[in-house]
């Protein structure tokens, strides 16, 4: 092959990598970043960091929305960590707003994604950053990207008291009923919330399932020992019932004595 056109091929393939790259690392779409979303409600929270849990369905995860008063802290590093390695925090519909109350897009602020942490970057440090991310069916956990207290609220009609199928992490938060739905509340947060929760109307279903395989199983033994004892008498019937009786104290057997 002529050496002119190797060397073309490979700079073409450069140029394709490195926008590749370019186009990973370099953001999220501006569609997403100023995706609609309501805020309201969270920023009336008194928590310095306020986030709402929506439910999920049996196809599809839930969401959340968060909303951060920054004190003197003008980057967030988002990220979900798993076992093996910290990954970039998928986020849509941000919003910043001045301490004067002006209110900016996503889109109008430095928001760049890499492989393990999504940077975003505000252009005052005591302002407020809102955005939104995915969460699990049944669990949600967030690091504690800020100082200060948090108040997470469960979708309604969930709780996490059963001992079986509800958890928080960390301990030392302050639980509270509005509306049907749960409210957590921690003072100070320094490490990430770990929350796993039910749907109120699933435990009765469960204790019932549980139930009906108890008493399935009980019919199956019963059943089952029936048909040992049937088994037993038709032998005693028919003579072939064999009675073994322990002669171990009668001395060795007959020949040997």
């Amino acid at each position: 092959m002529n050496r002119r056109l190797v060397l073309a091929v490979i700079a073409v393939g450069l140029l394709v990598g490195l926008a590749g790259c370019t186009a990973f690392f370099g953001g999220i779409d501006d569609e997403e970043l100023d995706r609609e979303q309501e805020y309201g409600d969270l920023r009336d929270s008194d928590a310095d960091v306020a986030i709402d849990v929506e439910d999920g369905s049996l196809i599809s995860s839930g969401e959340f929305r968060a909303v951060y008063d920054l004190d003197d802290q003008d980057e967030l590093s988002l990220y979900r960590s798993n076992i093996y390695t910290d990954e970039a925090m998928d986020i849509h519909s941000v919003r910043y707003w001045y301490p004067n109350g002006t209110e900016v897009t996503g889109s109008e602020l430095d928001i760049e994604q890499g492989q393990s942490s999504t940077e975003v970057r505000v252009p005052d440090g005591n302002g407020t950053i809102a955005f939104s991310g995915d969460a699990g069916r049944t669990t949600f956990s967030i690091q504690a990207f800020a100082e200060g207290s948090y108040e997470v609220t469960l979708p309604e009609e969930h709780r996490t008291t059963n001992i079986l199928f509800g958890d928080v992490s960390p301990s030392g938060y302050d639980r509270e009923i509005v509306d049907d739905q749960e409210h957590l509340y921690w003072e100070d947060v320094d490490s990430a919330i770990s929350i796993r929760y039910y749907l109120t109307r699933d435990v009765p279903l469960f204790a019932g399932l549980a139930g009906g395989a108890v008493l399935i199983g009980a019919v199956g033994i019963a059943y089952y020992y029936r048909q040992v004892k049937r088994l037993q008498e038709k032998r005693e019937e028919h003579g072939l019932d064999v009675d073994i009786d322990d002669d171990s104290n009668d001395g060795p057997p007959p020949g040997m004595r």
